[in-house]
């Protein structure tokens, strides 16, 4: 099997996993803890909840996510690509059918628990979704398409969207089950800053004697360009140069690999970096 049908293959698989584990998070700790995890699943949760409560007819979750979720896709369509949508959209329909298929199963009453694991669970299903190159839907589609527009991680940006969303549930509903919603939310965001770092960025400075081939592998491995500086070592008083550039998290570990390669003597510093203006090259979603 060639490397893009084995690609496709996992893709597939990591569909249906997340699809799964989304539908029994929802199941056994979202709706037992009486939770709103915010976004497009909280969204149709207060829905449904709130027709449940005046008409006393529970609409099917499906109908009410895959209404939601038609904007998002949307911009999915428009923006990231149609490959990275396609998989998205399927994860939104599993997920949907798998939730009103699926019986409920309590593991615990603690609310607390709940939140916190529910949140940690939530985290891992977006985090395998995205590592896979896709999305779970909803917000998600909103926040990578503010990424790759700002060159920032706008993944709080939506957490203080969703904080919106538990306002609301908590003035229908009560504060408690919407304070532990955000503890929820606050869990999964976490998550999601460890595991996905493809927004996060990195700054590299390297002293090396080989600059241009220092430059060259940096160019080879991620893209980015780099800016080669004169400098003078404090002991020995011997020329060297030093390459700086800003290059994605995910990207140092390799990157630092090919420069050991071209230059093993090469003293590579990388900080973490909190902002950066001006051109950045970003790898499309698809």
């Amino acid at each position: 099997m060639n490397q893009p049908r084995r690609n496709k293959v996992w893709q597939i698989i990591a569909v249906v996993a997340a699809s799964l584990l989304m539908a029994a998070n929802i199941k056994s700790f979202v709706r037992t803890g009486g939770l709103y995890p915010g976004g497009v699943t909280g969204a149709a949760l207060l829905i449904q909840r709130a027709i449940l409560m005046v008409t006393g007819t529970e609409l099917p979750y499906t109908l009410i996510n895959l209404l939601l979720n038609a904007v998002p896709v949307y911009i999915g369509l428009k923006f990231l690509g149609r490959r990275f949508t396609l998989y998205s959209i399927g994860v939104i329909v599993l997920t949907s059918i798998f939730t009103d298929l699926m019986p409920a199963y309590m593991i615990t009453q603690d609310v607390l628990l709940i939140s916190i694991f529910g949140g940690i669970i939530n985290g891992c299903v977006v985090s395998i979704c995205l590592l896979s190159g896709f999305t779970s839907g909803g917000t998600d589609f909103i926040a990578i398409f503010l990424s790759d527009k700002k060159g920032i991680d706008s993944f709080n940006v939506v957490l203080g969207f969703n904080v919106g969303i538990l306002v609301i549930a908590a003035l229908m509903f009560g504060w408690d089950k919407a304070l532990y919603s955000i503890i929820f939310q606050f869990v999964s965001t976490q998550v999601i800053h460890f595991f996905y770092r493809k927004y996060q960025r990195g700054t590299l400075f390297v002293v090396t004697t080989k600059p241009r081939e220092v430059c060259e592998a940096i160019y080879r491995e991620a893209n980015h360009g780099a800016t080669i500086l004169e400098g003078e070592g404090s002991y020995g008083h011997c020329e060297r140069n030093v390459v700086y550039s800003v290059v994605a998290e995910p990207e140092i570990r390799q990157i630092v690999k090919a420069i050991k390669t071209v230059d093993p003597e090469a003293f590579t510093n990388v900080i973490k970096t909190q902002q950066v203006e001006g051109r950045f090259y970003q790898r499309p979603e698809d």
